[in-house]
């Protein structure tokens, strides 16, 4: 059977002849000749009994590209154009140098550059990514030294460019921010440092760490789960591997207890918190609110002073290994409001003392003294509204009343010493 060609490519190209082309088609094994119109192509070769790769010849107009094969010649009426393009000319290369290994992309500018059949990179062919009339990018090929880069279109081939192949400068890390965090991993950890383009591992000690964006200067990355310890951080990039950088594994924070449970919904007062791994704590909050003055006395200890606030909120805790969670203890915190006494029933006893009176008012279930003109009596809470007192006697006379909580003094009430 005959050769049959179904397409040339490029299909066009100079008056003068020398255009590399490819014919594409079936039965080419054994191809004797490639015809352009009636003039012979040269350089050919017969690269499968699919592709046959030539240079035109000179010639004119619009011309039939035929095969002649051992069985005979195509038919087929595949059509090559003699026509007048301008060469092609580069303006420049972007970046103009690489690795030896190539892989990396390379734009190239210039004019005349559409239909590009070939781009070189000294002898080797570069992988052609995408192609208009002013710009070409390519996946370059691997080289060694400084090569002359020229492309080959239709119209010719261009001027040449300076491409250098440089070994890539090892990547160095100058600082980790934040240098810590939680066992669990997950949060954004930004390396600072040179040399750190194309970036293609960060290791957290054994662990890879996932890149969320790579520029020469700073990487940024989720960092992976660990164990409570430091580990070294390292970046490998086509240039080599950094310097190691410690980061340290924390353990989350735990709080157990409060010391006091109980303050006023103003704020103001000293909570001391006891837990573990509260030597990193960073911040304290009684539910949304963050307290102040925070003093860490030990790993299992520190002291605030609690926001304002109101109802009953959990205490938690946080440094760069996390914020506590609820566990072993009681991590809660139940604000009151100020005690208030409405009544004195009786507002009178004798001087000598040891009669009951009952204290009537609000907010009065965590009373905690009461004192009749400063002197101290016994008590006892009975509902939130009524506290009973034995009066601790005193100077006939009138002394004030005042009842205490965790929230303060309530204001006071007269109460009359009657002489015995």
């Amino acid at each position: 059977m005959a050769p049959v060609v179904t397409s040339v490519s490029p299909a066009q190209g100079t008056p003068a002849g020398g255009t590399p082309v490819t014919i594409t088609g079936s039965g080419f094994t054994g191809a004797t000749a490639v015809r352009f119109g009636s003039s012979l192509a040269t350089n050919v070769a017969v690269v499968s009994s699919t592709q046959i790769t030539a240079r035109t010849p000179a010639g004119t107009g619009t011309v039939k590209v035929t095969v002649t094969g051992p069985s005979g010649t195509s038919t087929q009426n595949v059509f090559f154009t003699y026509t007048t393009v301008a060469a092609p000319v580069l303006t420049s290369l972007s970046p103009a140098s690489g690795p030896p290994s190539g892989g990396n992309t390379v734009t190239v500018n210039g004019t005349n550059l559409g239909g590009a059949t070939q781009v070189l990179f000294g002898p080797n062919p570069a992988t052609i990514l995408t192609n208009t009339p002013t710009q070409i990018t390519v996946t370059a090929p691997a080289g060694t030294g400084s090569v002359a880069v020229v492309v080959t279109t239709p119209g010719g081939t261009s001027n040449a460019l300076g491409y250098t192949y440089a070994a890539a400068p090892a990547p160095s890390l100058t600082s980790l921010s934040p240098a810590s965090g939680p066992t669990s991993g997950g949060n954004t950890v930004t390396l600072n440092g040179t040399n750190l383009s194309g970036a293609t591992s960060v290791m957290f000690g054994i662990n890879a760490a996932a890149i969320l964006t790579n520029t020469a200067t700073q990487i940024t990355v989720t960092a992976p789960a660990g164990p409570p310890s430091a580990v070294n951080v390292i970046v490998t990039t086509p240039g080599g591997t950094s310097n190691a950088l410690p980061y340290f594994y924390i353990t989350a924070p735990i709080v157990n207890d409060l010391s006091t449970h109980l303050g006023p919904a103003t704020g103001g007062n000293t909570v001391t918190v006891f837990g573990s791994n509260l030597t990193l704590t960073t911040a304290v909050a009684f539910g949304g609110n963050p307290a102040t003055a925070i003093n860490v006395i030990s790993d299992s200890q520190l002291t605030v002073t609690a926001p304002a606030g109101s109802g009953t909120v959990q205490v938690t805790v946080t440094t760069p290994g996390g914020t506590s969670s609820t566990g072993n203890g009681n991590p809660h915190y139940t604000y009151l409001g100020a005690p208030v006494l409405t009544s004195l029933n009786p507002p009178n006893g004798l001087d000598t003392g040891g009669e009951s009176v009952v204290l009537v008012g609000s907010n009065l279930t965590y009373t905690d003294s009461v004192t009749f003109g400063g002197i101290p009596a016994s008590f006892f809470a009975i509902s939130d509204t009524q506290v009973v007192a034995t009066t601790p006697g005193g100077p006939p006379g009138v002394v004030s009343v005042v009842a205490h909580t965790p929230a303060g003094n309530s204001n006071a009430l007269p109460f009359t010493y009657d002489p015995s």
